[in-house]
Order: structure tokens, then sequence, then C-alpha cells
């Protein structure tokens, strides 16, 4: 039985700054730290890679986990530059928030690059804004106007019927 989405992995060239991005502009707090050098064959078997070395660290933020990889061999390839978010893959990672005009604000003033200059409306649905970690990774930013702040996260499956139905007539 699958109880729910765990975490997501994102490899890095620079474990630290990476780590730092995540855990002081997003909060999240680093609850393990590992690594293995080259040989390990076990290693070497769970992430399907022969003479693995890689350090990682796992991040905690409320009920999500995020894993941050840096390997070291064998050498990584670099993303390509002019990846898109409609690029096949994993796309972004999204962070819920309860006041997206002052997230936004803060992590601008604290360097992130967004796409849009400032968070996007829409059609009362949510408020979202898509931004870049030091890697380039799409890190996003959502609010559900709905949401009061208490219990469990809002989506798109408890907004309004009118909306919804506003949505499905948007549908290409």
């Amino acid at each position: 039985m699958i109880i729910g989405i765990h975490h997501a992995a994102i490899s890095t060239p620079d474990l630290e700054r990476l780590k730092d991005f995540y855990c002081d502009l997003f909060g999240l707090e680093e609850v393990l730290r590992f690594g293995w050098d080259q040989g390990d064959e076990l290693c070497d078997r769970i992430v399907g890679l022969d003479g693995s070395a890689a350090k990682f660290v796992y991040l905690r933020g409320g009920n999500a986990h995020l894993e941050l990889f840096e390997y070291t061999h064998p050498t990584p390839k670099p993303r390509d530059p002019q990846w898109r978010i409609n690029d096949h893959g994993y796309t972004h990672v999204c962070f819920e928030v309860t006041d997206i005009h002052a997230e936004f604000e803060r992590l601008t003033a604290a360097g992130m690059r967004f796409q849009n200059d400032a968070p996007i409306d829409a059609m009362g649905m949510l408020h979202v804004a898509y931004g870049y970690d030091p890697d380039g990774n799409i890190v996003e930013l959502v609010q559900f106007p709905e949401r009061d702040g208490e219990g469990e996260s809002a989506s798109l499956t408890s907004t309004p019927l009118h909306i919804q139905a506003n949505l499905r007539s948007r549908r290409v």
C-alpha cells in the first residue's frame, strides 16, 4: 500500500551551497548527513552505478523531505543550460506559503531569481511564483487563498466548484 510521497532528491555540484539555500531561505532542517567512497558495493547496487562516490544531506520541512546529493564519481554530466520546465523529468519543487507576496519579496531581497516581477493570481484559485535555486532548479511558491492556515495543505482539488468549472472550460 502506498501511503504518500516521502521525499524528492536533487543532484548538485555544490552540496553546502544548496543545503544553505534551502535551510536558510526555506526553513528546512538538516536531519541526516551521509556519504560513501568508491568501492561501496551496497551503495552502488542501490543507486545503479559502478564505482560511485557521493555525499548527501537529508532535509525536513513540515511533512516532506528533500535529499541533496553531490556525486564525485562517476563524474556527473551537467544539465543542459537551455533546460526548460517542459523538458522531460522532474521539473520543480513546490513550497506552500501563507503570504506569497511577503515571501516573494523576502526571497528576492536574498538574491533568488524569479520568472516574473510578482506572484501571479491564477483566477483566484491560487497565487503562484516560479523562481530558481542556485543550481537553476525551479522552485515554486504557491498560496491557496481558501486556506486558513490550519489543518492539512490545500490543493487544486479543494478549490471552489465555480473555479473548477472555469478551469475545465479553458482546457484545450
